[in-house]
């Protein structure tokens, strides 16, 4: 088993909508899995009047702070129904008078993981992030972990852990935290590698041969410390030839968690995950976790 994790806690955005009950659940089985304690934010947005133009609340107006004791009080309850059977972290409740986003940002210097619910579907019938969360993805000092509410009794908490690599520093991150991640729960680690952007017809004088045998090649050296660290977690390797977001979010369809890197190497070779972790943390029905390098 795993040693606790040493560092601060897990920091969950709640708003008392149904996106937000679903990220504490997901956080108190985390805190609890890590052993470490557990922070409900609410932040709250001073109120700007309209005279003298764009002057500020410089305290927070009572009917804010009853809002936000509401808030509160629900991710407590939806905490309470989660941690049921299970030991219960330390538990901090904070609500600050401040801007959301940046206040949750400022905060995830100090934790471990930011945890943040998604939001509904859009006129396309596409899942689209909340801007909150989509600020996070960027911009968060830690870990940011998107749950959705897709509905059912969530994943199948036998089904593996999906891992995006690409052999960049933002994926070699995310690989310490999934190899952790797939020990804890005792599951598979799926490692994804895409070894080509450019689409599935040949670049003229290319040897794609030579390319698969190179993405055999990054997998091979981005797993094997993490498997020697992780003897008992069971890698199952995966190289596919274009459009990582697709591949990625096919896995996601048998996984329990999907972690992938904030950036990757760009270019030609690389898997781009900068715009793949947003596509992936945008669409997939499990939770992800995007890490930054």
């Amino acid at each position: 088993m795993p040693e606790a994790t040493t560092t601060h806690g897990v920091l969950v955005c709640v708003d008392g909508s149904a996106a937000s009950d679903a990220a504490v659940a997901w956080a108190a089985r985390e805190a609890v899995m890590h052993r470490l304690p557990i922070t409900l934010m609410h932040a709250i947005p001073p109120v700007v009047v309209g005279w003298p133009v764009g002057q500020l609340y410089a305290d927070m107006p009572e009917w804010q702070k009853e809002d936000g004791r509401r808030v509160i009080d629900r991710a407590r309850a939806a905490l309470a129904a989660a941690l049921a059977g299970s030991e219960t972290p330390e538990i901090r409740a904070l609500t600050p008078y401040s801007a959301v986003a940046p206040a949750l940002i400022d905060a995830s210097k100090d934790a471990w993981m930011v945890v943040a619910g998604s939001q509904g579907l859009g006129a396309l019938g596409r899942l689209l992030l909340g801007s909150v969360t989509t600020g996070l993805v960027h911009h968060a000092h830690c870990p940011v972990a998107v749950i959705h509410t897709d509905g059912g009794g969530g994943p199948d908490p036998g089904a593996p852990v999906v891992l995006g690599i690409d052999g960049s520093p933002a994926s070699e991150a995310a690989a310490a935290l999934a190899f952790d991640e797939a020990a804890r729960r005792g599951v598979t680690l799926v490692a994804v590698h895409v070894w080509s952007d450019v689409g599935v017809f040949p670049v003229l004088g290319m040897d794609w041969r030579d390319r698969e045998s190179q993405g055999h090649e990054v997998l091979a050296e981005r797993l094997a410390g993490w498997q020697e660290r992780y003897p008992d977690v069971h890698v199952e390797r995966l190289l596919f030839c274009d459009k990582p977001s697709q591949w990625l979010l096919k896995e996601s369809e048998r996984a329990q968690l999907v972690v992938v890197g904030s950036r990757g190497r760009g270019g030609f070779p690389g898997m781009l995950l900068g715009s793949v972790s947003s596509a992936v943390a945008q669409s997939a029905r499990v939770p992800v976790i995007v890490v930054r390098g």
